[in-house]
């Protein structure tokens, strides 16, 4: 994936939080308003219905005409999950309304409105003139397919027709959708590709709106399998070939458009209107795909599917489609873990046992903890170590302050000896970096967490809230709230670095940065940038760091014996130690440089 589409402020937050953690491994708007369900919506019967579809266009010859402007109807297909609504002019979604779901101020959920929403195939007439059928008046029927309900919309063009057929199935968020045309080869010019221009504008439906936005952007299939997204900016294109599903994820809800016959190529566009207007809080981001599509025989005949419901990793993956890719895991490492231990884990505890979600959230943390133990143990141990020798460091520091070289001799050789290398302790902090990473991605798109609470946090998903700020009230880049878990979870890792960086704030290294300003640095960065994350998150990380004292409390109390260490450095001391091809190595390097050193001196 193209860098420029990379969300670098997340990274970078991210990356801020873990570099400090293991720094001290190695040196110690209005809401909208209900639309009435029970509106008149026309109904249509089983036989055609007579509309004036026909009489909107004005035939001038063979080979070409002018669409007149005609009004439409609504019609109406719904099953047990889905209420959408056509209308006859552009025979498209006008509206789809998600039964089960609701907005976090107990709205129903839109994922199209008739205003916001437009879909648009325009064909080239013989004479360049454009055909746009959304300005086509069509003539729907309406059927059964066994347990399926159908729609069928047809409309003229020249001497032959274009139909939009639709097929819903109960219990489904999937309709069948086809696009053919018939006869109008006389019409149309079939060597230039038509173009279908799907546009919609996504809707606000969380309580944080700028965490929406962050996972709301346009996913798409290319290439017989590879997949891409368009980037947080706040305008953002992209141009693929061979397209077989275009997705506008708004967060925790998307509208897909997959075909099985694969679009020539596509421009898929994003605007970010948010980070453009402000002002609004209605809208996230609006979306745009321009998708090329071929004739065969002079016809258009492309069977697809439109789904519209939740950005559900189960839900998606079971339409074997690759539209589990919709739902962000993250990549690489980060999906696997997600996918195949985090996501299976959480949903036994969830969903197998029936756990409550946050309960369900402290024990995922109990799990893991666990699993990385082994992992976190040499880490531990190394920190542990290397306090009960500051002292002889700092005596090795004294005696040699005027010979830098062989000061970082001295000291690493006492280090080798109690076994207690700042790399030894490094390397496995790097190792659970991958299940860091892969649980940052997995809270804030836990469909499941949706509008789950927990103690005083009504929605697992989205952030916490202890005390709102007076109306118009912000704080730049903390909110207008106040909430609890990152503070929480900040006061935990303030005592953490405070027992694992206490000593090293007593003797600072020259050239080393100041321990006791990073030691504030984190929890205030931690404070602040996760006041307007999902709360899971925020109650992870405190779980994970109560463990961690504890696991750094019993390695200091009941595993590390003090005396058998410096004991263990006096006889490493009167025994000559054999040392390792790269021991010997380094140990001739820095021989080298400081002989070096010392004749560069008497040379002056």
């Amino acid at each position: 994936m193209e860098e420029k589409k990379t969300d670098w402020k997340t990274i970078l937050g991210m990356t801020l939080i873990f570099a400090i953690l293991m720094y001290t491994f190695v040196y110690n708007n209005e809401p909208e308003q209900p639309v009435d369900q029970e509106a008149e919506v026309a109904q249509v019967e089983e036989e055609p219905v007579k509309t004036a579809a026909i009489d909107s266009v004005t035939q001038v010859s063979d080979s070409t005409f002018i669409p007149q402007p005609a009004a439409g109807q609504e019609v109406q297909l719904s099953n047990d999950l889905l209420d959408l609504k056509f209308n006859t002019k552009g025979a498209y979604v006008t509206e789809a309304l998600l039964k089960k779901f609701h907005t976090y101020d107990s709205l129903p959920v839109y994922l199209a409105k008739e205003n916001d929403h437009s879909f648009d195939l325009i064909l080239t007439a013989k004479d360049g003139r454009k055909i746009h059928t959304k300005d086509l008046v069509f003539t729907p029927t309406q059927s059964t397919n066994g347990a399926n309900k159908v729609l069928s919309m047809k409309a003229p063009v020249g001497s032959g027709s274009i139909e939009y057929r639709y097929e819903m199935e109960p219990g489904d968020y999937m309709l069948d959708f086809t696009i053919r045309t018939q006869g109008v080869s006389s019409v149309v010019n079939s060597s230039e590709n038509a173009v279908l221009d799907w546009q919609m504008k996504a809707y606000r439906r969380s309580k944080s709106m700028t965490n929406e936005n962050r996972y709301t952007e346009i996913k798409f299939e290319y290439d017989g399998g590879s997949d891409d997204y368009t980037g947080q900016g706040e305008s953002a294109e992209e141009e693929e070939e061979n397209i077989t599903y275009v997705a506008y994820k708004q967060h925790f809800f998307s509208s897909i458009l997959l075909t099985d016959t694969p679009f020539a190529s596509g421009v898929l566009k994003s605007k970010n209107i948010e980070e453009i207007n402000e002002e609004q809080d209605t809208f996230t981001k609006e979306f745009e795909s321009e998708l090329q599509m071929e004739y065969s025989g002079g016809e258009l005949a492309y069977n697809m599917n439109w789904y519209f419901g939740p950005t559900d990793f189960d839900i998606l993956n079971g339409y074997e489609r690759n539209l589990d890719e919709v739902v962000d895991l993250g990549w690489g490492i980060f999906g696997w873990i997600n996918q195949y231990a985090i996501r299976p884990l959480f949903s036994f505890l969830t969903v197998d046992l029936g756990i409550a979600f946050g309960i369900a959230i402290i024990l995922l943390t109990i799990c893991v903890r666990l699993v990385l133990s082994p992992v976190l143990y040499k880490s531990y141990l190394t920190q542990a170590k290397m306090k009960i020798l500051r002292p002889e460091i700092n005596r090795i520091a004294e005696k040699y302050k005027d010979n830098a070289m062989k000061k970082q001799q001295e000291t690493m050789k006492v280090q080798s000896e109690a076994g207690a290398s700042p790399l030894s302790g490094c390397l496995p902090a790097l190792l659970q970096m991958p299940v860091f990473f892969a649980l940052f991605k997995f809270f804030p798109t836990a469909f499941d967490l949706r509008q789950k609470s927990f103690l005083w946090a009504n929605d697992l998903s989205s952030y916490d809230t202890i005390y709102k700020f007076p109306e118009g009230f912000d704080i730049p880049f903390y909110g207008d709230h106040v909430s609890l878990f990152p503070i929480l979870a900040s006061i935990s890792i303030f005592f953490y670095m405070q027992m694992t960086t206490g000593q090293s704030m007593q003797t600072p290294q020259p050239g080393m940065p100041n321990m006791k300003f990073i030691m504030y640095l984190s929890p205030l960065f931690m404070l602040v940038f996760f006041n307007n994350y999902a709360s899971g998150l925020s109650l992870y990380y405190f779980v994970s760091n109560l463990i961690t004292i504890g696991i750094m409390l019993v390695i200091k109390n009941f595993i590390i014996d003090k005396d058998r260490v410096l004991a263990k450095i006096e006889k490493a001391k009167a025994k000559p130690k054999k040392k390792g091809g790269f021991a010997t190595k380094m140990q001739k390097i820095m021989e080298q440089a400081q002989a070096q050193q010392e004749a560069q001196k008497k040379g002056k």
